[in-house]
């Protein structure tokens, strides 16, 4: 195929000499975003000044050394990211009440996927695999094409599995699962379906797409993981809204957890649900154009991504491995904007079934947002661009600064005569700030009857809420030691593994989570050890984000183990409204997926 063209396409040196008055669609002004983000920007420093004042007034009652200079530098990193996402939650919350005219002001491109318009763009379905399981993945591509057919609009789309397997045995299983699929389809139909392999993986899944952008002659992209699944109406409102905006580069929707049957899937994608639309929604207020790109569910136009947006390598050697928030500021310093779609319609995916799944899955990101670090200066980047790749740094932040706290405590108690007046409201007042994303979308439910009975009413939605809590709790303890080990790691020079995700239900054995929690066990034993010697009423105090790691082990057996799943989907505990109310395409994937576990 030969490579599409667009006369839309445009350089930096193209670009306007002076500054522009609205952004590149013409949606909104410059200078009312500006105002948002200098009144966010004012939000966040208040808060944290005033939070940072109140923390050096606690250390320094009894006098101040070198470790509460650390305390304090371990209690100022934890900050921004704790701060910004309460002002997010707080604006999400505010539009979520306005109602349809608090949405249109976040993401004022939302009103083009409203209207019935003829599709005339051609857009390309691509799902990525590398060693994945090929039925899984193909079972879901598939469901994305009936539901677009069921549309009635189907003839605009072709799909596209790309992979990047060196697997003989899961590059057999995606040949014979792509020609089952298409030889039971109707010709016209099945030679709208294509395989491709590539012989190496070079510059890993975005290397895999730019080849391929290279060669199409579609006009959008929208790319899936292995675990993705979107409904035909959700990909038809994100087009249209595409075509509506010819400068809209990157449109992300905002993707959801599918229905889980694991307990760990459950209680984590229960909190991730309720926080994820206030914070996303609060964001694109003031983000607006330098939107997020998560790398799947969203659709992309292909013309300006092939242009502009191929990374650069790093420092030192390397190919970007988190190449999604990269691709985002490229797009949008090649005169395109990026936008996120805050609604929850119709966008899925599947979240981690283990906990050890889920700290394998934090530890490739942490390790693809630090090479951020080793990124060549990229001149043309707008301030916002340069803020959202600072971001993606400081966000790991947090685990090192926790944990170097909690190691600090017993040294301060042995030191000290006892805990400083105030340090327990500062801290309350720290995990309510952590808690307000999800806690502003668990209040969001609960004052709305409608959708406390989509979600099975207010007794059960309040449970799960409860459960969900805890056990956010014991993740944090556990992850954030985790990912202090994996920092410390890629500081003595040892990268690790970028492996696939594992992405199924299973249990996990004693012993499985004893070896690979042993570190994480042996750091809550130290500090809950010495704490309960030296300062037993502190080690109380401690305890939400020290028993998470005390208890990581059982933790994680119990939440992967089948029981406690099974009781929880019996019991509806942590249930989405898909889960209780399933669209088609949810109800035909869990139908499959039961087929596929009858031995």
């Amino acid at each position: 195929m030969m490579p599409h063209t667009d006369s839309s396409v445009v350089t930096l040196a193209e670009g306007p000499a002076r500054a522009p008055l609205t952004t590149p669609t013409g949606l909104q002004a410059c200078v009312t975003l500006r105002r948002r983000r200098l009144l966010v920007l004012g939000l966040n420093l208040a808060t944290i000044s005033g939070f940072a004042t109140a923390l050096w007034a606690v250390l320094a009652q009894d006098g101040v050394d070198g470790i509460d200079l650390a305390l304090l530098a371990c209690g100022l990193a934890t900050l921004p990211w704790t701060v910004l996402g309460f002002w997010n939650a707080a604006i999400g919350v505010a539009l979520l009440r306005a109602g349809r005219t608090g949405v249109r002001a976040a993401a004022p491109h939302a009103a083009a996927g409203e209207e019935d318009t003829p599709l005339h763009l051609a857009t390309a379905v691509v799902m990525t695999l590398r060693n994945e399981d090929p039925a899984r993945a193909l079972a879901r591509l598939a469901l994305v094409r009936e539901s677009l057919e069921r549309t009635g609009r189907g003839a605009a789309f072709r799909y596209h599995v790309l992979s990047d397997s060196d697997d003989p045995a899961a590059i057999r299983a995606e040949e014979a699962g792509v020609a089952a699929w298409r030889a039971g389809l109707p010709e016209r139909e099945a030679a709208r379906i294509h395989y491709r392999r590539r012989p190496d993986n070079t510059g890993y899944k975005a290397g895999n797409l730019q080849e391929f952008c290279a060669g199409s002659d579609a006009d959008l992209m929208l790319p899936l993981d292995a675990d993705s699944l979107m409904t035909g109406p959700a990909i038809l409102r994100l087009v249209r809204i595409m075509q509506a905006h010819p400068r809209l580069g990157i449109l992300q929707s905002l993707a959801v957890g599918a229905p889980a049957d694991s307990a760990f899937s459950r209680l984590f994608q229960f909190g991730m649900r309720h926080g994820m639309l206030p914070y996303t929604l609060g964001a694109a207020w003031w983000g607006a154009d330098c939107g997020p790109f998560w790398g799947h569910n969203a659709v992309v136009r292909i013309a300006p991504f092939a242009a502009h947006c191929r990374l650069p390598p790093l420092r030192g050697g390397g190919a970007v491995l988190s190449h999604d928030q990269v691709e985002a500021v490229l797009m949008r310093r090649a005169g395109y904007e990026v936008r996120v779609l805050p609604i929850e319609e119709g966008s899925f995916e599947d979240n981690p079934p283990t906990l050890l799944d889920h700290l394998t899955r934090d530890a490739r990101w942490c390790r693809g947002n630090m090479q951020y670090l080793r990124l060549p200066a990229m001149p043309g980047l707008l301030p916002m661009s340069r803020f959202q790749l600072a971001w993606a740094v400081l966000m790991f932040l947090n685990p090192p600064a926790l944990t170097l706290a909690l190691l600090l405590l017993p040294w301060r108690a042995a030191t000290q005569a006892g805990p400083a007046a105030g340090a327990g409201a500062l801290f309350l007042l720290w995990l309510l700030l952590s808690l307000a994303p999800k806690l502003a979308g668990y209040a969001t439910v609960l004052a709305d009857r409608e959708a406390r009975a989509a979600h099975g009413g207010a007794s059960r939605f309040v449970a799960g809420m409860l459960a969900e809590i805890v056990a956010s709790f014991l993740l944090l303890g556990a992850s954030s030691v985790r990912l202090t080990a994996v920092l410390v790691a890629m500081l003595a020079g040892r990268a690790g593994r970028w492996t696939a995700q594992g992405r199924d239900p299973r249990g996990l054995r004693w012993g499985e989570a004893a070896r690979a929690l042993s570190g994480v066990t042996l750091f809550g034993l130290v500090v809950c050890g010495a704490l309960a010697a030296i300062a037993p009423a502190l080690l109380v105090w401690s305890l939400p984000l020290t028993l998470g790691s005390l208890l990581a082990v059982p933790f994680a057996v119990l939440t992967a183990a089948p029981g406690p799943g099974r009781a929880m989907v019996r019991s509806g505990l942590c249930a989405t409204r898909e889960e209780i109310a399933p669209p088609w395409e949810i109800a035909r994937l869990r139908a499959g997926s039961a087929e596929r576990a009858v031995p």
